[in-house]
């Protein structure tokens, strides 16, 4: 047990620093003038820089939470919007009860990459453990990321 918490310390750890608030000045002009072109009646809230180099926007597109990411060079990677849970694939809802009982389902994502490829996010939590549960398009599992407290803790 005590090397599973300590394992699960230093993927958080490795994780809070995966990304990088920034000013919307410090953003690439690229990358600002892409996410004007792609969400033209939405105003970035945040904008955090990534390890890799892509730059991530927060903002409400149609009152929903959304993000968008983004090269470097301004190509859209990513788009991630908030939904329901109940909105989950059903697959999803029964994986998360059958193998996180213990846990409650907080909050949900569809996330679509750039090729159109769908993915979901099914966020768990028991105490202060947070954990994001990733799933395919049909709702089958494909990993568990192990959340920074720094990163989703608004509210």
């Amino acid at each position: 047990m005590k090397s599973i918490l300590t394992s699960a310390a230093i993927v958080i750890a490795i994780h809070s620093v995966s990304a990088q608030k920034v000013k919307a000045a410090e953003v690439p002009k690229a990358v600002s003038e892409s996410f004007t072109k792609q969400f033209p009646n939405s105003k970035a809230k945040e904008w955090e820089k990534e390890k890799d180099g892509s730059f991530e926007a927060e903002f409400d597109l149609n009152k929903v939470e959304t993000s968008a990411t983004f090269s470097a060079d301004g190509k859209l990677l990513e788009t991630e919007t908030e939904i329901k849970t109940s909105e989950l694939p059903k697959a999803v809802t029964d994986y998360v009860t059958k193998n996180y009982a213990d846990h409650k389902l907080s909050e949900a994502s569809k996330i679509v990459d750039a090729a159109g490829k769908t993915t979901y996010e099914a966020e768990v939590k028991k105490g202060k453990e947070k954990m994001d549960l990733l799933f395919d398009s049909t709702g089958t599992f494909i990993k568990t990321e192990v959340e920074s407290p720094e990163k989703k803790d608004k509210n």
